[in-house]
């Protein structure tokens, strides 16, 4: 009897840890809303295919991994040994998919922001919309390495601000309004090293009208 109760209570163990690998492994590659080559000539479509396809897939590639190696183990010291790998893949994962739908072409009202909440917010940060947009490609720019550069809102304040975070790290501090890719993968073969360019550019085909659906819902909470 005892040996059946082993047994009984071992199967369930492995049927617990393989149903909680495979909840784990749930994350996948989210679809553009727009074909590849739809945010030329500010975005190339090599620069789209590439990010979306190979560097996006890798983060959400190693967030699986990661989660279900998490779920295997009982170690404590192994668990706390992954938690930079979900970190840095969740975080990236978490990071494009905001990052697509921030982008818009310029067809489809890319670079267009209209009168309303998000635009009164701006000026009443930052003192204009250019004076935004040069304040926050100064501090993208000079990010060391590579990183993110956000417009998020500060429920606390109950304002817009500028903030930065490093490589792949979310934001964590502010609900993200806009989040600006700096990682050299998102620019580097059309705009090489000059990420003023690159970040001068790609305003350009900003969705600023799911930017302000972001802040609508942001204010609410």
């Amino acid at each position: 009897m005892l040996s059946a109760a082993r047994t009984a209570l071992r199967s369930r163990t492995i049927l617990t840890r393989g149903l909680a690998a495979r909840a784990a492994s749930v994350h996948t590659l989210p679809s553009l809303p727009y074909a590849y080559d739809a945010l030329e000539p500010h975005i190339c479509e090599e620069i789209m295919k590439l990010h979306h396809t190979k560097h996006h897939q890798t983060y959400v590639n190693g967030l699986n991994a990661a989660e279900e190696a998490y779920a295997k183990t009982d170690d404590i010291k192994a668990k706390i040994n992954l938690q930079n790998a979900l970190k840095f893949n969740g975080g990236g994962h978490i990071n494009h998919s905001l990052f697509w739908k921030n982008l818009s072409p310029t067809s489809e009202h890319g670079g267009k922001l209209g009168d309303g909440p998000l635009k009164d917010e701006i000026v009443i940060a930052f003192g204009s919309i250019d004076e935004f947009k040069k304040k926050f490609n100064a501090a993208t720019a000079a990010i060391q390495g590579s990183g993110w550069g956000w417009l998020g809102w500060n429920s606390s304040t109950q304002q817009l601000e500028i903030v930065t975070t490093a490589n792949q790290d979310p934001l964590l501090s502010h609900i993200p309004i806009i989040g600006i890719d700096i990682w050299e993968h998102a620019f580097y073969i059309q705009y090489k090293n000059v990420k003023p360019d690159y970040l001068n550019a790609i305003w350009n085909v900003v969705n600023f009208e799911e930017a302000e659906q972001r802040l609508l819902a942001a204010a609410k909470k």
